[in-house]
């Protein structure tokens, strides 16, 4: 099944083509089309300007406005493969307690059916969601002491208890890794969520320089991801702990681009219920990144002043370093 905005990267190259005609007046466009992955085009604005009206800020690619829904989603082992996630816009990697990872994946542009397994927020996702104008947030639930201030975020917080209708278990899994949300009935019970709006991404052809990569790890106390570059499919193919990784409903994960955001990861006020304390990410602040796209990898600053200012990506030398329109992996890696 898909949302109401359809799947994400139908029938890829007719499509966008199709899609680019429609921006320019010249043809219809729909969102229906073969939920196969195939290889992508990557047809982009001449320069890393501001967004344009009928263009997603998120992707680079053509969009109606529309609102927001952030998820967070399981990412141990027993909750793979996951289902969803090749429709996402974004998708940012947190690392959480005993040096694993959860995902947080920001839908906007396309819907799928189901999305997940959700499971629960941590306080980083509060920062990291300040960029993006009164989100709806779906998660499995919170840390008693962190709830008041989810509560106090700008975010439309939605559970298995607030909206019901919008969650369903699947049989197939073992609790907790079988919770799932429909993104279109969990905005359907999030009104007041924003609209995709500039939070700092540009996107265009690819700068000058770069190193040629074909793949490129990434590590976490207990977890580790690796990204390997397929020109046939113009994307990076994604693995997780030397496995690849796939969504049930679209097959491989193949973004187009991939930032490695170096980030401080210190200890948080909360913990788990077995005592570990949570890992805190900073993204608010300044520091080096590793972009990847086209099959190069370019050195990058990140700077992000405040909570509500946006996040740049620009080369060593100043000037936007734009990333590959389609979905981009920020991986908020540990600094070295």
């Amino acid at each position: 099944m898909t949302g109401e905005r359809g799947v994400r990267r139908p029938g890829r190259v007719l499509t966008a083509l199709l899609c680019a005609l429609t921006a320019a007046g010249l043809y219809g466009c729909s969102g229906s089309g073969p939920s196969e992955p195939s290889p992508r085009p990557t047809t982009a604005p001449a320069t890393p300007a501001t967004p344009a009206t009928g263009i997603s800020p998120f992707t680079g690619l053509p969009a109606k406005p529309a609102p927001v829904l952030a998820v967070k989603i399981d990412n141990v082992p027993a909750a793979r493969p996951h289902t969803g996630l090749g429709a996402a816009d974004l998708v940012y990697v947190e690392q959480v307690e005993g040096g694993v990872t959860r995902l947080l994946a920001v839908y906007s542009s396309h819907l799928p059916g189901l999305t997940g397994p959700v499971r629960s927020a941590r306080e980083s996702d509060i920062a990291l969601l300040g960029d993006f104008d009164h989100p709806a947030l779906a998660y499995s639930g919170a840390q008693t002491a962190l709830t008041p201030l989810l509560r106090a975020a700008p975010l439309d917080l939605l559970t298995e208890s607030s909206a019901p209708q919008a969650f369903r278990r699947s049989a197939q899994r073992p609790a907790p890794h079988n919770l799932y949300v429909s993104p279109g009935r969990a905005l359907a019970a999030a009104p007041g969520a924003g609209d995709a709006r500039d939070i700092g991404l540009r996107f265009g052809p690819a700068p000058p320089g770069g190193t040629p990569v074909t793949t490129s790890t990434v590590r976490y106390p207990a977890a580790r991801y690796t990204f390997t570059w397929s020109p046939a499919d113009h994307a990076w193919h994604v693995a997780m702990d030397g496995r690849e990784a796939r969504a049930t409903d679209t097959g491989p994960l193949t973004p187009e681009t991939v930032v490695v955001q170096h980030v401080t990861i210190r200890p948080s006020r909360f913990h788990d219920r077995f005592g570990s304390v949570s890992p805190y990410s900073e993204t608010v602040g300044s520091g080096t990144a590793l972009v990847l796209r086209d099959g190069r990898a370019h050195e990058a600053r990140w700077s992000r002043p405040s909570a509500g200012s946006g996040t740049t990506f620009t080369t060593p030398a100043g000037a936007p370093l734009p990333f590959a329109p389609g979905q981009t992996w920020i991986v908020l890696a540990p600094r070295s």
